[in-house]
């Protein structure tokens, strides 16, 4: 009535695409998962560098860098002369300019930093280099806290805490080196 031989000849093995010859998709991959961006270095950069990821920068910059969500890293060989300001930066290489994170800055063994820091916490390794002021303050959008006010000047501009500590060390020294200035 029916063949067996037919019936029951084995079906050939199904073979998984990656071994037939055809290529899978690659899974796509969450912006979180990927590897920073780097720019070389080789590459010098003059005017506004900006992003919505993570980024290296072994290269050089002058002008803006702006990270605002996001971690930067200057590498080793970077060489930067600009105002910085990103979630978190992290400074292997050169930096002269002004930091500004809302995160943290972390100035590594062989990183060097000439400008003032404004970020919640900061943290400066044995041996780096490190000229400028540092404005810790629990955040950094809003420098003056609860308890310590803003104050504003005759010309209308608002003091933080730091800067009115300045201010008063600087009238100290105006007022020891000319006692006869009429104080206002």
């Amino acid at each position: 009535m029916w063949n067996r031989e037919v019936g029951s000849k084995p079906s050939p093995p199904v073979q998984p695409a990656e071994a037939s010859g055809i290529a899978a998709a690659p899974k796509p991959r969450r912006p979180s998962d990927r590897e920073p961006d780097n720019i070389g270095k080789s590459v010098v950069i003059k005017g506004e560098l900006s992003g919505s990821e993570d980024l290296t920068i072994e290269g050089q910059v002058e002008g803006s860098i702006e990270l605002e969500q996001h971690v930067l890293t200057i590498g080793p060989n970077a060489r930067i002369r600009a105002e910085v300001s990103a979630k978190a930066v992290v400074v292997l290489g050169e930096v002269l300019g002004d930091i500004k994170a809302t995160e943290k800055v972390a100035i590594r063994d062989s990183g060097a930093v000439s400008g003032d820091i404004v970020a919640p916490k900061v943290a400066i390794a044995e041996g780096a280099r490190f000229r400028g002021g540092i404005d810790m303050q629990p955040t950094a959008a809003s420098p003056s806290g609860p308890g310590n006010p803003p104050e504003q000047s005759p010309q209308g501009r608002v003091h933080s805490a730091s800067q009115r500590l300045q201010a008063k060390a600087a009238g100290q020294a105006e007022t020891s080196t000319s006692p006869a200035a009429p104080r206002h």
